[in-house]
């Protein structure tokens, strides 16, 4: 039975900056977690759910769609219908069989094995950005000398993207990820980026090199499975979730682990405690909170609640990471949390997110190193003063001063 039509609360709802999901979250898990919600940018209604059981049953659930041209499923930013209908799906926005062909030609770029292969690399990344921050002098902004930085140039060289665009690339993205910006400014960002992408893609189809780029454009070649328009939205996507994510998480792992100066003491002290750290940072923040939006294709049940036809559904990770149910004690950072990796971050399902070996492995590298090299590092700045990405389809903070 559906819930009574009470004042439903308006979505997205604000962090308990700097750490912690908004409040409302808890409450809702509580009382109602399958609950009508008001989308900010549109008005329209859309279910959210808050509990980690009902979260994992709706993105394993084949009568839910990722499609976000369907009707009645709950975009996070404005976008005209005309653009909205226009633009090609990624991976990320199709459903079974199109998001399996896809899926299965990127996978091997983001194998274990090949993590292993690419770790030196990213270690090399990793220490030259640091010997730059160390000899300019503190302070410095974080974000600028190390966070951002270390995730683009990373999926630069994997992509064989030139680095030198960076600026732009990155100026795109944000914009794109914002929800603070006009129809008219995403939709430019959008079609900036995609000449840009489609131009490095018709290089590579002419001049191949050793890059995933052109791997993706040998491998249809050989077995055509999709068209050049689809290896440039695969290209664009890797591009833009490849660095913006990261680069949030370092940023914000490192504010957490310096704010707790308990957890970073035992990290630094025994470094086998990464991985676990790497998995309760990630699962703490939830940065992608409504990235799994769908839209169900039939009328299902979650949690004892009819979800019709045609409605939108936002699975709220940052809620289900919180969720008492599963973590114990879950406003608390524990480095030490043996369930930590039972988190959401990277979804769940057929779209959970192909890239979180990178992910994982860039984290991994970037608190290990930074921390014993530098080990007075300290904020430069109160939190309370820090400009966090309220405003963001990812959260995240703008700068991160810090000095040593």
């Amino acid at each position: 039975m559906n819930p009574s039509a009470e004042q439903h609360p308006a979505f997205p709802m604000a962090r308990r900056c700097p750490f912690g999901p908004p409040e409302e979250y808890a409450k809702l898990r509580a009382s109602q977690p399958v609950s009508r919600a008001t989308l900010k940018v549109n008005g329209k209604p859309a279910w959210l759910i808050t509990k980690h059981e009902h979260i994992k049953k709706v993105l394993g659930d084949s009568r839910v769609s990722a499609n976000l041209k369907l009707p009645g499923y709950p975009l996070q930013v404005p976008v005209p219908e005309e653009m909205l209908q226009a633009v090609p799906l990624t991976f990320l926005s199709m459903d079974p069989p199109d998001h399996t062909v896809q899926r299965r030609m990127l996978a091997p770029e983001f194998s274990v094995r090949r993590m292993r292969e690419l770790r030196p690399r990213v270690q090399q990344i990793v220490d030259e950005r640091i010997d730059a921050m160390l000899a300019a002098g503190g302070p410095a902004d974080l974000m600028t000398a190390l966070a951002l930085p270390v995730p683009s140039l990373v999926i630069c060289e994997l992509l064989g993207v030139p680095y030198e665009d960076h600026p732009r690339f990155e100026t795109w993205a944000g914009q794109i990820m914002s929800r603070d910006i006009s129809e008219e400014e995403r939709g430019r960002a959008h079609y900036e980026l995609d000449r840009y992408v489609d131009g490095l893609v018709t290089a590579k189809e002419g001049e191949p090199g050793d890059d995933m780029i052109s791997r993706l454009i040998e491998k249809n070649r050989a077995e055509p499975a999709v068209g050049h328009a689809d290896i440039v939205s695969m290209a664009r996507l890797m591009l833009v979730t490849g660095h913006e994510t990261t680069a949030n998480m370092i940023a914000l792992g490192t504010l957490a682990l310096l704010e707790h100066p308990g957890q970073l003491a035992a990290v630094t002290a025994d470094p086998a405690l990464l991985p676990r750290a790497v998995e309760e940072l990630l699962r703490y923040f939830s940065i992608s909170d409504s990235g799994t939006a769908r839209v169900a294709l039939e009328d299902i049940e979650v949690g004892g609640t009819l979800i019709r036809a045609g409605e939108g559904i936002l699975p709220l990770n940052n809620a289900a990471n919180h969720d008492e149910d599963v973590f114990a004690d879950p406003d608390t950072l524990n480095i030490h949390r043996e369930e930590a990796r039972s988190h959401l971050a990277f979804g769940y399902g057929v779209h959970q997110c192909i890239g979180q070996n990178l992910a994982r492995l860039e984290l991994d590298v970037v608190y290990g190193t930074l921390f014993r090299r530098v080990p007075g590092l300290r904020l430069a700045a109160s939190p309370e003063d820090l400009r966090f990405k309220d405003d963001a389809i990812v959260f995240g903070v703008y700068e991160l001063p810090v000095t040593w």
